[in-house]
């Protein structure tokens, strides 16, 4: 059957999507989520859509289509398109299999992703791929199966030292940018760490966040490759650089849900480490109440379970469990967490975030066999040397060599509303209020906490400072601690 193209000038965002007539699909003998495979005989293409049905702007003889598919085939509006019947994919079958508890091959799980990558599911299949594994789980061979097609989806790093040294937290703490001062620890010591990072996605900055505040974060493979041979390190963003992309694909997918089932963590988590060429890992799994691991148990589990992945990955790991029941630093939000990390570097800032950084770093050069770590963490954050590096890095990334922070316009001092002890700060609240506050998109929007665990307080105690370039989300941040109170005292 041959239809005339009606250009939507809108894009899907993802699947390969065509919208036809009623009419149409009767002819076709098919219904909406079925294939057609779309082919321009005289350039020997073709490629398979997956249908949606609209009555209203589409005639018998039209096929609406999507920027993806006009650019695929090179079509014009108006021109005539060859339109047939197409099978579902076969990872629709595998999906099925795992919704019913069924364990997944390898070749399974391979065209599972080939699928995804290629466009060919709908987001509601993909949903279902989701919703199997988080219901059923992922056994450690699928885990396996599913990391190593992740990696194989995107770009790899490619460096030839014995050692490449990367770290992951699990997240959950609000502030907790003890990655940016471990990094230049690591790196003035000699080892290889190319760092990519996420944004954020529910707390106030991702690491990829902070950096941007200073330097660029989006570079090219073969400019993270010529940053980290010449300073040992980088500190970029992960999206960037296509770098396990079928799993950006699928925390699209999870995010929206909340729900993170463990197998698929696992594999996004040590995808994204193998991409870069990583050795030598290390976990940082932060619990507590308001952190997303609740209590010890949870923690140990997860533990376990990325020792036995990285064993099965080749992967030398050790996994830490910290302390996630108050946030780590002061800033919360991109400026004010990078000004926390400079200050550490520089000798001052919050004490909790230089410790924790300093037991990271040590936990790394046990890893690699390092003699002397603690000391030897310490002595170089505390010579200048990790923030000489540091600014190295950043200065090769696209960053002044003495880098400037961004200061908000506006700010509002919260005080105690009565004398008191502090005995909890709520990770997820400080988090809601400084993404309230403007925070990732307005660089200088967050929250700087003034009182620390076990604080004494009365009613003209400072708790902490709302910080943001517009006066409205001042406001609206405000309104809401009428109904929130993130520090229990």
């Amino acid at each position: 059957m041959k239809l005339k193209v009606k250009d939507f000038n809108l894009s899907t965002g993802g699947p390969l999507v065509a919208v036809l007539n009623e009419k149409t699909l009767k002819e076709l003998n098919i219904i909406a989520t079925d294939r057609i495979k779309l082919k321009r005989i005289k350039k020997d293409i073709d490629i398979t859509c997956v249908v949606n049905v609209s009555d209203k702007g589409i005639k018998k003889n039209e096929i609406g289509l999507f920027d993806e598919v006009l650019k695929k085939l090179d079509l014009k509006a108006g021109t005539s398109i060859e339109v047939e019947r197409a099978d579902r994919p076969a990872s629709i079958n595998y999906i099925k299999k795992k919704l019913e508890g069924e364990e997944l091959n390898e070749k399974e799980i391979k065209t599972i992703i080939k699928d995804i990558m290629e466009n060919e599911l709908s987001e509601s299949e993909l949903t279902y791929f989701v919703s199997g594994t988080y219901t059923n789980g992922l056994s450690l061979k699928e885990s396996v199966y599913l990391t190593n097609a992740i990696v194989n989806t995107g770009e790899k790093l490619n460096f030839k030292n014995k050692i490449i040294v990367d770290k992951h937290c699990v997240g959950g703490v609000a502030g907790n940018r003890t990655t940016m001062i471990v990094i230049p620890i690591i790196a003035a010591l000699g080892y290889k760490m190319p760092k990519t990072s996420s944004r954020a996605i529910t707390s106030a900055s991702g690491t990829a966040d902070t950096v941007e505040t200073i330097a660029p974060v989006t570079l090219s493979k073969s400019k993270i490759e010529k940053l980290v041979k010449k300073t040992n390190a980088c500190m970029v963003w992960g999206g960037s650089v296509n770098i396990a992309a079928a799993d950006d694909k699928l925390i699209k997918i999870r995010h929206p849900l909340s729900i993170d089932p463990e197998g698929m963590l696992l594999a996004s988590i040590m995808a994204k480490k193998k991409a870069v060429g990583a050795t030598h890992v290390l976990i940082d799994i932060p619990y507590g109440p308001s952190a997303k691991l609740k209590n010890k148990r949870q923690a140990k589990n997860l533990k376990k379970s990325f020792e036995k992945i990285a064993k099965e990955l080749n992967i030398k790991i050790k996994v830490v469990l910290t302390d996630g029941s108050f946030p780590i630093g002061n800033g919360i939000g991109p400026a004010l967490e990078i000004r926390d990390v400079i200050s550490v570097l520089k000798g001052d800032g919050p004490n909790d975030l230089r410790a924790k950084s300093i037991f990271l770093a040590t936990e790394i050069l046990k890893l690699v066999k390092e003699k002397n770590p603690r000391k030897k963490a310490i002595k170089t954050l505390e010579s200048g040397l990790a923030y000489k590096k540091f600014r190295e890095i950043i200065q090769e990334q696209g960053g002044l060599k003495r880098p400037v922070i961004p200061q908000a316009k506006h700010f509002y001092n919260v005080k105690a509303k009565r004398s008191g002890k502090v005995k909890g700060i709520d990770n997820k609240k400080i988090a809601k209020l400084a993404r309230l506050a403007g925070a990732p998109d307005d660089k200088t929007a967050g929250l700087y906490i003034r009182v620390n665990k076990n604080s004494k307080i009365d009613k003209r105690t400072h708790l902490f400072t709302i910080y943001s370039n517009s006066k409205k989300n001042i406001a609206t941040t405000k309104r809401m601690l009428k109904e929130i109170d993130p520090i229990d005292y």
